[in-house]
């Protein structure tokens, strides 16, 4: 039996924008991640400048978070668990580059930054000044089963009042993210079988 409840999600992938499985927002006429981004970020009238020096995980994370809490209520006390394949591999690869690149002195020290997935984490922390315990893991696939007894271990000891969850990966064009919050009361029963359906669905289920 689950003690929370997913209060809403947000998910985008192949540059749409979906709030509880409805497209409010797309940007298809190619298939640039960054070129979606900043026309999210406009969309949404953000006055963030530290975005625009973020990589694309980050950006990712940041938009998707930005997005749930202006249709959710966040509660000061919340941790952040989230999870993808690819680590920080983009970025990882980009920094590669500068160390090989015989003209560089040194690697660019903007691309090491955010070389660990949980930055990502990191920039959703100070824009929404959330001081919650947070973790990242890394696996194949997107892992409800994980997510679910994490989640509600962290509920049920009372560490905090919501979760924020869900998945966010980007590999090089390739940028999905499915975020959802839970807390303790709700329509939809935070379920593993449930989480599976969102993600795999995109409907929202009640």
């Amino acid at each position: 039996m689950s003690n929370s409840y997913i209060n809403g999600y947000c998910r985008i992938e192949d540059n749409v924008l979906y709030i509880n499985g409805e497209p409010v927002f797309e940007q298809t006429k190619n298939h640039d991640f960054n070129a979606f981004a900043k026309a999210l970020y406009k969309h949404l009238k953000l006055a963030y400048p530290k975005f625009h020096k973020m990589d694309n995980l980050s950006k990712l994370c940041f938009l998707s978070t930005e997005v749930l809490s202006r249709e959710l209520e966040f509660d000061n006390n919340m941790a952040i668990v989230l999870s993808n394949h690819s680590s920080s591999l983009d970025i990882d690869r980009l920094h590669q580059e500068s160390i090989n690149d015989p003209e560089n002195f040194y690697p660019s020290p903007a691309n090491f930054v955010y070389t660990l997935p949980n930055i990502g984490m990191g920039e959703i922390c100070i824009r929404h000044k959330i001081q919650g315990e947070n973790a990242f893991f890394v696996s194949k696939n997107f892992n409800a089963q994980l997510l679910h007894a994490y989640c509600e271990s962290l509920l049920q000891t009372g560490k905090c009042e919501q979760v924020l969850c869900g998945w966010a990966d980007f590999d090089g064009v390739n940028a999905k993210s499915f975020l959802y919050l839970l807390t303790r009361s709700g329509q939809l029963e935070h379920t593993s079988n449930n989480l599976d359906y969102l993600y795999a669905c995109n409907i929202w289920k009640n």
